[in-house]
């Protein structure tokens, strides 16, 4: 029989610890008078208290490391419970949220989709918005621990492929995860500083430049305003995509960067054709907008350039309603959102490798037919494609579009149209934040949309984070076999 107390062990002491940072928007309430603070002092005594008895209930049953099972119930099981903490503030809060409309805002938070259910964010306290940039925050370096230390391991995805860079866990999940954590935590930290600074400089206030270098350095997007980085000037704008660029590389360069060996950085394949899409996709549909205007803006440029980088990265922030821009720049956007960007960054959506991958064997395929009896071996970066990791990456692509159009048509039988339907499956699932449309563009939020549609977005943001194998693989009768 599985043994849960492990995964109980951990779970409690991570919804102890989103407790703790509770404090912080207390702090911050507390500094604005506002009289909100006590929302926070409540619902960080309550997540605590069961956090910790769940910890001390399972203690007896922590051992060195974790099964595979074990694993892969524990990285899901912890997406799932921490919004329901998370929502606490948003329930008890100055926005008298329903438990759906909290559950989504948190859920959307920690897996940093961006998406939001609340209107008129420049009247909500300080330290909701705060919390909203605190849940992202945790939610991106979540992500990237998630990446390097437990997909690679769990073979999910073709992540297998990445099992020899630079961390190298060797079956021993959770002991090695504390040092991965360590290196990554400190470049995200510093990242996270130098953005807020940043963004400082340039004409934010202090806590507009605390909040938003949370959401942009973990891709998350939540901004504090209904209008995004509409309510900035230029100078920040740029400021965003130099951030949300760092913040879609892998994470692991940086720390081989630090130790002293720079060439990683500079010959990764998928950094280099991340930004070849990005550099193609601004000059297209900036090139649209020249030709649409009739004169050669740097306006265009940089809203072209901010929503690319914004929507490729998953990100989530806007500058400018982009749906007025026409039928062909709406239609990159749905693309380019389901490209994503590299692996062990704090981006989301397919990722630019699973695409390398997928065309080399495409490619080998086409020399095979070619020439019949000849031996064509997929590689990346060089090096032979495994069988494993390639039936892992087409298994992936099967199960994203599988999942696209099933949460599409669930979506339709709530009511809602089709290209919101759509457009809101894509973006759950890819954790984009934004989606298309009048209601759920970039000029709206998902206010408006029915409960029963907000809660399979939230799962469905849930099964986008996962990578949606490790989704399957739980919900199958042969997991729970013993």
């Amino acid at each position: 029989m599985l043994d849960l107390r492990p995964v109980g062990y951990v779970i409690g002491l991570l919804v102890a610890a989103l407790g703790i940072t509770m404090f912080a928007p207390m702090v911050a309430d507390l500094m604005a008078e506002n009289g909100h603070w006590f929302v926070f002092f409540e619902s960080a005594v309550i997540t605590i208290l069961i956090g910790g008895l769940m910890a001390i209930a399972c203690a007896n049953g922590v051992s060195a490391g974790l099964s595979l099972r074990q694993t892969f119930l524990l990285t899901s099981l912890v997406w799932l419970m921490l919004p329901f903490f998370g929502a606490i503030p948003f329930v008890l809060g100055a926005t008298e949220s329903t438990l759906t409309d909290a559950f989504f805002e948190a859920m959307s938070g920690l897996t940093t989709t961006g998406a939001t259910a609340i209107s008129g964010l420049e009247a909500l306290p300080d330290g909701l918005k705060l919390w909203r940039g605190i849940l992202q925050w945790l939610g991106g370096v979540g992500i990237i621990v998630v990446a390097m230390v437990f997909l690679p391991e769990l073979r999910v995805g073709g992540m297998q492929i990445f099992r020899s860079e630079a961390f190298d866990t060797m079956g021993k999940i959770l002991p090695r995860a504390g040092e991965i954590a360590s290196n990554i935590s400190v470049i995200y930290v510093s990242l996270t500083i130098a953005c807020m600074l940043s963004y400082s400089a340039l004409g934010m206030s202090s806590f507009d430049a605390i909040t938003h270098a949370m959401t942009t350095v973990s891709t998350g997007g939540m901004a504090n305003y209904d209008s995004s980085f509409g309510a900035f000037g230029p100078g920040v704008h740029y400021a965003a995509v130099v951030f949300m660029i760092l913040a879609a590389l892998p994470f692991v360069r940086y720390v081989q960067f630090l130790a002293g060996t720079a060439q990683p950085l500079l010959r990764d394949s998928q950094i280099r054709v991340f930004f070849l899409v990005i550099g193609f996709c601004v000059l297209l549909i900036a090139s649209w907008l020249w030709g649409r205007d009739g004169a050669v803006t740097e306006q265009a440029f940089r809203r072209t350039l901010f929503n690319v980088t914004s929507i490729i990265t998953g990100t989530g922030y806007a500058n400018a309603d982009y749906m007025a821009w026409g039928t062909f720049p709406v239609v990159m956007f749905f693309f380019i959102g389901l490209v994503g960007g590299c692996a062990g960054s704090t981006a989301c959506s397919v990722k630019i490798f699973r695409y390398q991958l997928l065309f080399a064997s495409i490619k080998s395929q086409i020399r095979q037919i070619h020439s019949p009896h000849g031996l064509f071996t997929p590689r990346y970066e060089g090096r032979p494609i495994g069988d494993d990791v390639l039936n892992s990456v087409v298994a992936f692509f099967v199960a994203f579009v599988l999942s696209l159009g099933g949460v599409a048509v669930l979506l339709s039988l709530t009511g809602l149209d089709f290209i919101t339907s759509i457009s809101g499956a894509a973006s759950a699932l890819a954790n984009i934040g934004p989606g298309l449309g009048l209601e759920i563009g970039p000029a709206g939020n998902y206010a408006n949309i029915n409960d029963t549609a907000k809660w399979i977005l939230a799962l469905a943001m849930l099964v986008g984070r996962l990578e949606i194998m490790v989704v399957i693989t739980i919900l199958s009768v042969k997991f729970w076999r013993t």
